[in-house]
């Protein structure tokens, strides 16, 4: 299988998973990864990402195979539109 066929296989499902191994080294129900697993899911993430990747975060891999990186402000503005969407609760006020 090439790359591209290896792209075009993965699901955003598959994605989730294959970031989440290579972010924490072992899969959802927690079996380890050893590190020539982690080293090729890793190489597949980037491949995903470089292929369907909008929204690329502070330092990933972008549409079109490009290193991204946003700056400090970029990704406080970032993150104050999302603050926006978050309903806070006081638990003082709840009966």
């Amino acid at each position: 299988m090439d790359a591209e066929q290896l792209v075009n296989a993965i699901t955003p499902e598959a994605y989730e998973r294959l970031l989440y191994a290579v972010e924490t080294g072992k899969w959802p129900e927690g079996t380890i990864l050893s590190q020539s697993q982690r080293d090729s899911c890793m190489q597949a993430v980037m491949l995903y990402q470089a292929k369907h990747n909008h929204d690329a975060q502070h330092m990933t891999v972008a549409q079109g195979g490009e290193i991204s990186f946003k700056s400090k402000a970029e990704l406080k503005k970032q993150f104050q539109k999302a603050q926006s969407d978050i309903v806070r609760v006081n638990p003082n006020d709840i009966d």
